[in-house]
């Protein structure tokens, strides 16, 4: 269903208070030919209300030879900013930016975000928008479950199709993901809702089953024929299965790039707002795909880039795949139990965190 301007700028002005946005903040709203319209017009109605300095930046499309999708995540590497200093300048200027054209995995991203800029995407449909406004419950629930893998040394994720994974911890950095972007530095993607990190390097051992009904990413598509994964010493070794394992087989391979089969970043979803039945509403090119990577309970894993953490993986291959029905422990501690979120552990991590 359509939404009103006056639904949107009412959710772009609770998400820019969240996000900090007040009178003189500087802004820049960063654009290119795949930004919606109706979002673009409302986040600068919402900032002027606000009384921000806003200003629009435009970059052009590029790799468009290169990849085989219109999705702006099917092929990662070079961006818009590769090589434009101006544009770069003008960022880090800005006290925040938003991301109205998906600028991810890329070394411009991080020198932008190492200025002290916060960084905020917001590119899916203007009703999925409203629909997952983001909240103060939602940064305390992703925010206890980053304080359970910061103090975690192993993830194990198992499920009733025969996933089995064991994943080390400790190497690289937890992120959180709640959908505003209020502290210097910060990347955040509205709408979210989830806390991950990426395994040890060379470690990750096991078997992934990605059953009928779980999703692929940016593929768009639920699963019809299970796709059994094995993985050893962090890299997906080989790729079993029917018609789905060949078409995921030729995509990744089309890359002709080892490094596309890496185990990347690890976590679950948390956003009791966005549905696993979502993405068979939609087109495929309508939306990135936000209600499937942070419905509650699913375990996300991806493969692929880890430059996001800090490491050196820089493969413009990037695969998400959120599971259904997965139990998901951190150390002894399930988190996930058949693919919900376990309540109570959350609410003991968040005790204890206010204790503190």
């Amino acid at each position: 269903m359509a939404v009103s301007d006056a639904d949107l700028i009412r959710a772009w002005t609770r998400v820019l208070t969240l996000s900090r946005v007040k009178a003189g903040t500087m802004v820049t709203v960063l654009t290119s030919d795949g930004t919606h319209p109706q979002t673009l017009r409302t986040a600068e109605t919402a900032l002027a209300l606000l009384g921000a300095v806003n200003s629009r930046l435009y970059l052009p499309p590029v790799n468009a030879e290169k990849s085989l999708s219109r999705d702006p995540l099917a092929y990662l590497g070079t961006t818009p900013l590769t090589g434009n200093p101006a544009a770069i300048a003008a960022l880090k200027a800005s006290d925040l930016v938003l991301d109205l054209m998906t600028l991810l995995f890329s070394p411009e991203q991080h020198e932008i975000l190492a200025s002290g800029t916060r960084i905020l995407l917001a590119v899916e449909p203007p009703e999925v928008l409203v629909r997952m406004v983001p909240d103060e419950e939602d940064y305390r629930r992703v925010n206890a479950g980053a304080d359970i893998l910061r103090g975690g040394r192993t993830m194990r994720v198992t499920s009733p199709a025969g996933t089995d994974l064991v994943m080390p911890l400790g190497e690289y950095p937890v992120a959180t993901e709640y959908g505003f972007s209020d502290e210097p530095g910060r990347w955040d993607h509205w709408p979210s809702g989830f806390a991950f990190t990426w395994p040890n390097e060379g470690q990750t051992e096991g078997r992934i089953v990605i059953d009928r009904g779980d999703i692929l990413l940016p593929q768009k598509c639920y699963v019809q024929d299970a796709i059994t994964l094995t993985v050893e010493a962090g890299f997906v070794t080989r790729i079993d299965g029917g018609v789905d394992a060949d078409l995921l087989r030729e995509y990744m391979g089309s890359f002709n790039d080892p490094e596309a089969y890496a185990i990347a970043h690890i976590g679950w979803g948390m956003q009791k707002r966005a549905w696993w039945s979502t993405l068979g509403l939609y087109d495929r090119e309508a939306t990135l795909g936000m209600d499937a990577r942070a419905f509650d309970g699913n375990f996300l894993f991806s493969l692929g880039p880890n430059n996001e953490a800090g490491g050196n993986r820089t493969t413009p291959c990037h695969i998400d795949v959120p599971l259904r029905n997965c139990d998901v422990y951190v150390d002894e501690l399930r988190v996930v139990h058949a693919g919900r979120v376990v309540e109570e552990t959350l609410q003991y991590e968040r005790g204890a965190r206010e204790a503190a």
